[in-house]
């Protein structure tokens, strides 16, 4: 009873929402603040420079955005620990634990390292008159060992599941276009993140193609068939944010969630079939989220006009389109109604 009502007052919960859905949801942010954000400066800086010819201001760009790719883990540290609601002390400690894991187990080795490190370290926070000696080095040492320990393992474990979902992609197109398209699709949605899913299971080739789609499938159909009741702000803020604003609408009605994952499950295998569409881990679970996704899929497939036209039908045309050919029949005989995807922001 004491260890429980310890850990309660340290607010230290081994749960399943708490490390999968607040920790890894903080680690997208931390994730967009460096490695995706970094990625598109990166690219305008580099595509200006192709365009333009050297100059200092793309390569101002193209230098930032490499600096900003490259202190990854530390922003993941950071992140995962004011998910757990670190204390100061942890938190600033966690920028180390995280560059340790992300230098030795990728993205998933800093999630893990960070997670790690911060529980420990908020055990002993404010236990001690030297708090600001112990809390630090406690948090430092456990994050550091579990970056030497775990990280890589988990890291091995995540990279090759995802080389295996690649690689079935590659041998099976369609049935794998539609089931990457649709799960993808559905974590983005849900309160987990996407984005950082696909960076820890290194997505690449036509499964981070199918993923991108998916995940504009529910992005702009979404967008597109609460337009009625959200208007153009809320047009923007699913279509350019997350459709994880519907969160609380498809607890009440969860057919809304039917136009854009079968939106999906149509456009996976065109994604992977007709297109070949690809893209890189970092794009792969963005969707249209800031055009992360689109960027990333001009990274792995370059800037001609053919990618141009299938970014334009399949990331987001086609996905407002069907989405709300769906939606309209279910309106018709009185599942949905416009009321239902009304937005509280």
């Amino acid at each position: 009873m004491a260890i429980k009502e310890f850990l309660e007052r340290k607010d230290i919960r081994f749960t399943f929402k708490r490390y999968i859905q607040d920790a890894l949801s903080a680690m997208a942010l931390g994730l967009f603040a460096s490695l995706l954000i970094g990625l598109i400066l990166k690219t305008v800086g580099e595509q200006t420079i192709l365009l333009l010819g050297e100059n200092s201001v793309s390569q101002f760009l193209f230098d930032t955005g490499a600096k900003a790719m490259a202190m990854m883990g530390a922003a993941v540290g950071v992140s995962v620990a004011y998910g757990l609601n670190a204390p100061p002390l942890v938190l600033f400690a966690s920028a180390i634990t995280g560059t340790i894991g992300a230098d030795l187990g990728g993205p998933v080795g800093a999630f893990v390292a960070a997670a790690i490190g911060s529980e420990f370290g908020k055990a002993v926070s404010k236990e001690t008159k030297v708090d600001i000696m112990v809390t630090p080095a406690v948090t430092l040492i456990f994050g550091s060992l579990t970056a030497r320990t775990i990280g890589p393992m988990v890291s091995l474990f995540m990279t090759s599941l995802g080389q295996v979902i690649s690689n079935a992609t590659e041998l099976q197109p369609f049935l794998m276009g539609i089931i990457v398209s649709v799960l993808m699709g559905l974590a983005l949605t849900a309160p987990i993140s996407s984005a950082a899913l696909a960076i820890m299971l290194d997505l690449k080739g036509l499964a981070a193609g199918a993923a991108t789609v998916g995940c504009c499938a529910q992005m702009i159909g979404f967008a597109v068939i609460s337009y009625r009741a959200n208007g153009f702000g809320g047009f923007l803020a699913q279509g350019l944010g997350t459709s994880m604003l519907q969160i609380a609408n498809i607890a009440k009605n969860w057919r809304i969630l039917l136009p854009p994952t079968l939106a999906a499950a149509i456009l996976g295998p065109i994604s992977t079939k007709v297109f070949m569409m690809t893209n890189i881990a970092s794009g792969a679970g963005m969707g249209t989220s800031g055009l992360v996704g689109q960027i990333g899929t001009f990274t792995a497939m370059g800037f001609d006009s053919s990618v141009w036209f299938a970014v334009g039908l399949l990331h987001f045309l086609l996905p407002g389109l069907l989405s709300y050919l769906i939606y309209l029949p279910m309106k018709k005989k009185g599942w949905v109604k416009d009321e239902d995807l009304k937005l509280n922001i």
